[in-house]
């Protein structure tokens, strides 16, 4: 295998990058290709967006405080065991559907994940053929991000229900105890650990697995295998990759709301649209799909995606 190089940039990439956006998007500017490698990063990012929402009004004329929550409680689980024919079928179907609807929308995003990579490594706006091409990859991918949904979901369900049990002791006996405090402040950390651990591997399998499986036409297992013969003498480069990740994220993240409040919400809203907001967004995102790219490139030649024309026939 090439010999990696020793000196690996966290920066010199995102230039790379800019120049890569005015490649693929503005040189020429074509709406047509905008719409087609757009469909294709909508559905690499199906599933990920989404907004917060403002919770409901909790609060009734019939109690304050522990008192009130302990009354409401014993009226829903009254009302629940005396309709428990009809709530328990509508349960399960809605949980099934929305199983079924989680699993095709994750299952696109891993075949749009390959599409868009396509389009963005070979300067390209097709559809069919990287549908079609990637298709043993993509279905790998797939099993492979549903294996760390599952295992994330094991991890986080028993500690956020750990706290969430020891908050709603202490709203009940409207009374807060060290213990409770602590052991609630505990499972929360726990939690930001699990949940920090598994962006990290989501983070690495987008940005290089999935990369590697483009060029050797693998599985995902045997792309970590791959990935993971890298890391040795480059834990801290991979380190900083990620810490810059996060910056360039904040940056993309300031950039789109003055974009916002410039347009008087106007391309708020119009980002909002289902498509049409990531075709707006389109630059932004061919910029962080070609960093990573452009930071596995600097490994040899054989990690160099925008050379795969030249190397596979």
């Amino acid at each position: 295998m090439t010999a990696i190089p020793r000196d690996i940039s966290v920066t010199a990439p995102l230039g790379q990058a800019f120049e890569r956006v005015k490649t693929v998007l503005f040189q020429p500017f074509d709406l047509g290709r905008w719409f087609i490698i757009g469909f294709c990063a909508w559905l690499a990012y199906l599933g990920e967006g989404g907004g917060f929402h403002g919770g409901g009004n909790w609060g009734s004329g019939h109690g304050h405080g522990g008192q009130g929550l302990r009354q409401e409680l014993d009226h829903a689980r009254e009302f629940v065991m005396n309709n428990l024919g009809w709530i328990l079928p509508l349960a399960i179907g809605i949980v099934f559907v929305g199983l079924v609807i989680w699993l095709v929308v994750l299952w696109l995003s891993s075949r749009g994940r390959f599409m868009f990579l396509h389009c963005v490594a070979l300067n390209t706006a097709e559809v069919q053929k990287p549908w079609h091409k990637f298709a043993r990859e993509a279905n790998s991918l797939f099993l492979c991000r549903l294996g760390l949904a599952l295992a994330g979901m094991l991890l986080a369900l028993p500690l956020i229900a750990g706290m969430i049990i020891l908050i709603m002791r202490m709203v009940l006996r409207e009374s807060a105890t060290a213990g409770g405090v602590l052991g609630a402040i505990g499972f929360f950390l726990a939690l930001l650990v699990v949940s920090a651990a598994f962006w990290v591997v989501g983070r690495l399998l987008r940005d290089f697995v999935t990369p590697i499986q483009f060029l050797r036409g693998t599985n995902c297992l045997a792309a970590w295998r791959e990935f993971r013969e890298l890391l040795p003498g480059y834990v801290g480069h991979f380190f900083l990759y990620l810490l810059f990740r996060i910056v360039l994220a904040i940056g993309i993240g300031l950039f789109v709301l003055l974009l916002v409040l410039a347009t008087c919400c106007l391309a708020g809203c119009l980002m909002l649209l289902p498509y049409i907001g990531t075709v707006l967004l389109l630059p932004v995102l061919v910029l962080e799909r070609s960093y990573s790219l452009y930071f596995l490139a600097q490994f040899g030649p054989s990690y160099d995606v925008f050379q795969v024309p030249a190397m596979t026939p």
